[in-house]
Formats: structure tokens, C-alpha cells, sequence
């Protein structure tokens, strides 16, 4: 791959005291005066994105002196860099992820020292998305960027049980608060779009889905769908799902709960008798509930403890999996909210809601150990995979020697 036409120029330009944002603050003033420069790092950052597509890659990362100046992707769960495409400055890749950033977008980073924007452009008539965020790392502007699946998986292709889905529909359940959690690359937001368009695709509704920033865009079928990015359209989370009430929704999606304020705020809506989605950075559905109780100061834990009983109806914690081919399965835990699992939340017996899910299949419930366990019994996983993935390492080695 060749190198940037004016490298050696640019380079000129910048004096050699500066560096971090002062070196990216010129970087991006050069290129907005120098339109050809400019479209040329665009064409090569599309290049690469391309790549990553032919690949299969779920992210790529550049930039920054950990790279060290080669093009990192990750393949089906390893990360590695991608020899033929060659090596870049730090000088390039900055100039590579500047281009793709407004001016308003720079200042954003510049003072906040990081960013995250959406990615898009034609290809082979469809369009190619990517969710972009960079930053600085040891004073160098660094950038990973997440490709977004150009379909939507159905729920059924997900092993998302009927009974849960039902659930997680809108035509069923009018209100309640729905849970996709699980670790950065466990495909929560395949999950959630797949549960976005379900809903569009059977309700007459209104869905308003606060995102940072846009990933998938859900065009109106039968639900009326309105996308509102944090820092573009709206200014939080927190914000985006306050005024949301004023909007007349359904269904509101917070992409996700990343503060007490906008847990507070997500409880809030569903208790006033809407429908929320979510997502939440833990591990399991028991991690899940302890983590949002903790989240609050002491005198206030009972409070939002009896407020998540009320109003939480699905939890489902994910995990990617590597399978025996080396590509990737879904494993997943489903917590289904009844009556006896509201009276341990509230009675903090947090703990006694394992075995609730061990023994709820009825009802859709299943432990990530019973799911990894079915992964394996059809040849999909590895036993070591099984264990090496799951939560509760000796519960699953009792599951895995019995039949």
C-alpha cells in the first residue's frame, strides 16, 4: 500500500515542539484548506474499512504508537495486524481519521480528548458502516472502528427463545425494561437491533433509540423510528431519554447505561409505563442486578432495588464464542423476570436466582452454563471452550460430566 501523497510535505508544515492536539490541530487546519489532500485520506481510510469487510474483521484499529504503524484488525475474536496493507506514520493516520471528522467533530475531540462518530459510504450498492472512536494514547491520536453488520439478524437465528421474545414485543407487553449486557464485542448491539426490528416489523408504534453514536439505521415500516445521536442530536444519554417522554413513544432505546444518572433516568421511563431497551457492561444477569443496585449510594439502594423489581421483565447476558472452525457462536444467559425472581430482588436474595434460571427453562430462562453446554453437545464448541467461557467454571464441569 502506498503512503500518502504529501506526507513529506505536511510534515514540513508542523512544527517539531507539537504534539497531541496541537500537532492534530494543524493536521486537521491543513487538510480543511486542502480539499484534494483531504478526499485523498478518505479514499485510503475507506480502503482500509473495505479490507476489514472482505475479512470479515469486527474492528479495526490504527494510530497511535501501540500500532506500531501497521493496520490492526480483528478476525473472528484474534487481533493481528494486517501485513499487506502495509505501514503508516502516526502523521498519516492522524490525517487518515481527521479527514473523516467536521470541524465541530475536532473541537469535540480536542477538547475532550476523545470521540465517537459513525462511519458510512457506498459499496457495491449497499452502504458500509462503522462506528468510530478515537482518542489519544501516549499524546498520539489513536482510532478503533467497529463494523456494523449490513443486515439484521431475526431473533430466531439468535436462539432467542419465543416465550422470551414475545416478551421483548411490544404487541405482548406494553411496558417493562429489557437488558442486552455482556462484555465490549459480545454483539449486544446485533441483539438489540434484532429486537428493534422485530418490533417495527409487527407494532404500530414510535421508537426513539438514543445513540453514540448511530450504528444501525431502522427506517419507519410500521413503527415510526427516530435515531437521535448523543453530542450531535441531543446532548446525553440521560437527556435523549428525558425529553424522549415529551415525544410521545413506545418504545425507548438508550444505547447504554453508562452512569447512575442515566440508569436513574431509564428506571424512571419504564416505571412511568413505557417499554426500554438497554445495554449494560456485565457479564450475567445476577452481575447485572448487583451491578446497577451498586451504582447508587447506600441509602438509595432500596429504593432503586425496588424499582428494578417492578419494571425489569428480560435480562440477557452474551458472550461470543470461538467455535471449532474458528468463527464465533452466540452463548447467552436469559434471566425472565416472574413473581418469585421481583421477591429475591427485593429481598436481596440476589443470590437464589441461579438456580430460579437453571430451573426455568418453561419459561425460556437458561444459564450460560446450559447454554455453552448445548453449544458443545452439538459439536459447535470445545469442552476446554465451554469452560474456559463460562461464568461459574465448577458448575460447568458438573454439567459437563453429566449427560
Amino acid at each position: 500500500m502506498k503512503r500518502l501523497s504529501f506526507s513529506d510535505t505536511l510534515e514540513l508544515e508542523i512544527p517539531s515542539n507539537y504534539q497531541g492536539v496541537e500537532r492534530c490541530e494543524i493536521i486537521g487546519q491543513w487538510l480543511s484548506h486542502h480539499t484534494e489532500q483531504e478526499n485523498e485520506c478518505k479514499d485510503m481510510l475507506k480502503y482500509i474499512l473495505h479490507k476489514a469487510r472482505e475479512l470479515e474483521a469486527s474492528d479495526v484499529d490504527m494510530g497511535a504508537p501501540g500500532c506500531a504503524n501497521k493496520i490492526w484488525m480483528r478476525v473472528f475474536g484474534k487481533k493481528s495486524p494486517v501485513e499487506d496493507l502495509g505501514q503508516y506514520s502516526i502523521l498519516e493516520t492522524n490525517a487518515l481519521v481527521l479527514s473523516w471528522l467536521s470541524p465541530a467533530q475536532r473541537q469535540r475531540l480536542f477538547m475532550q480528548k476523545s470521540l465517537d462518530f459513525p462511519v458510512a459510504f457506498p459499496i457495491g450498492g449497499a452502504e458500509a458502516r462503522f462506528r468510530g472512536t478515537c482518542f489519544f494514547d501516549r499524546n498520539s491520536l489513536g482510532a478503533n472502528f467497529r463494523r456494523i453488520n449490513d443486515s439484521i439478524m431475526d431473533m430466531e437465528s439468535l436462539g432467542i427463545p419465543e416465550l422470551i421474545a414475545n416478551r421483548m414485543n411490544l404487541r405482548y407487553e406494553k411496558t417493562g425494561l429489557v437488558l442486552i449486557t455482556g462484555i465490549t464485542g459480545s454483539g449486544k448491539s446485533t441483539t438489540l437491533n434484532a429486537i428493534i426490528d422485530m418490533n417495527n416489523r409487527q407494532n404500530q408504534a414510535h421508537i426513539v433509540s438514543i445513540d453514540s453514536p448511530i450504528e444501525y439505521v431502522h427506517h419507519s415500516k410500521k413503527c415510526l423510528v427516530r435515531h437521535r445521536e448523543v453530542g450531535t442530536d441531543v446532548l446525553s444519554f440521560e437527556h435523549g431519554a428525558i425529553e424522549s417522554l415529551r415525544q410521545d413513544p413506545d418504545i425507548i432505546v438508550v444505547g447504554e447505561m453508562r452512569d447512575p444518572q442515566t440508569i436513574a433516568t431509564v428506571l424512571e421511563i419504564t416505571d412511568s409505563g413505557h417499554k426500554a431497551f438497554t445495554t449494560l457492561h456485565t457479564s450475567s444477569a445476577i452481575d447485572s442486578i448487583h451491578r446497577i443496585v451498586a451504582e447508587f449510594p447506600t441509602d438509595s439502594q432500596e429504593r432503586v432495588r425496588n424499582r428494578l423489581a417492578d419494571v425489569l421483565t428480560v435480562c440477557m447476558s452474551q458472550k461470543l464464542v470461538p467455535t471449532v472452525d474458528g468463527k464465533l457462536v452466540l452463548a447467552k444467559e436469559i434471566l425472565s423476570v416472574d413473581s418469585s425472581i421481583k421477591a429475591a430482588i427485593r429481598n436481596k436474595n440476589i443470590g437464589e436466582i441461579y438456580q430460579m434460571m437453571t430451573e426455568g427453562r418453561k419459561a425460556g430462562m437458561v444459564t450460560l452454563e446450559q447454554d455453552l453446554k448445548t453449544l458443545n453437545q452439538k459439536g459447535l464448541i470445545s469442552p476446554q471452550t465451554a469452560i474456559n467461557f463460562s461464568n461459574n467454571k465448577k458448575r460447568m464441569h458438573q454439567l459437563m460430566t453429566t449427560l
